[in-house]
């Protein structure tokens, strides 16, 4: 077999007639897909769950392989999504009859943060680190924890935030990046800090250190009180 080998490498052994196969099976794959997607109901178009990504991710696996290889029957491939989509329907109709079945399958909602603090039990058990709640907190316009009454993780990934009224915004940790927040052990003024793992703020004196009565951390940052611009 000789390297670069341009009729190998772009259509081996199979005639070019069998584009022609391609692009049939490309469009009944294409099709079967959205058929699924519209029989499913709003649930499967929507910002999918886990659940509903594990069954995309089966559809795609079987649509790529009848699209191109010449090998794969489509009667089977038929089956597949007729299978997948009674299933998902079976399984959503147990969900909307038990909120047992619901919560694991889609899982609950998950507090994150409550009147400006981390709730560390909720963080504890999430595999989400401090770096990615705080993009996301500023992609909606958050500058420190002090501005949010509410953060809840949703079961699709999204954080959905209930906000304080500028008057009744309290002080709070900043969400920027460390390089835009200082940190410190021993502090350089005397002034209110936050706790950089868990937000409680805490007067501290100049050149003097605390343990966070919260969480037992040592790392403090200048609390920010700006109100929020909307």
């Amino acid at each position: 077999m000789s390297t670069f080998d341009w009729h190998r490498i772009l259509i081996d052994e199979f005639p070019l007639s069998f584009l022609w196969e391609v692009i049939f099976r490309a469009s009944f794959a294409f099709a079967a897909v959205f058929l699924f997607l519209k029989s499913s109901g709003r649930r499967g178009i929507r910002q999918l769950s886990l659940f509903e990504l594990v069954v995309i991710l089966t559809l795609g696996s079987a649509a790529g392989d009848v699209s191109f290889y010449h090998d794969v029957p489509l009667l089977p491939v038929a089956m597949v999504f007729l299978t997948l989509l009674l299933l998902y329907r079976f399984i959503v109709f147990l969900m909307t009859r038990s909120k047992r079945v619901e919560a694991w399958i889609d899982g609950l909602p998950i507090t994150v943060i409550q009147d400006g603090l981390y709730e560390l039990r909720s963080l504890g058990k999430l595999n989400i680190s401090s770096n990615e709640l705080f993009m996301e907190l500023r992609q909606q316009g958050v500058e420190h924890l002090g501005q949010i009454r509410l953060a809840i993780l949703e079961t699709d990934g999204d954080v959905s935030l209930l906000f304080y009224d500028n008057d009744e915004v309290r002080p709070g940790l900043s969400v920027l990046p460390p390089e835009h927040r200082p940190e410190y052990k021993l502090m350089p003024t005397s002034a209110l800090y936050c706790c950089t793992g868990c937000g409680f703020p805490v007067s501290i004196e100049k050149e003097q250190g605390a343990c966070c009565p919260r969480c037992r951390k040592d790392l403090w940052t200048p609390a920010l009180d700006r109100k929020r611009c909307r």
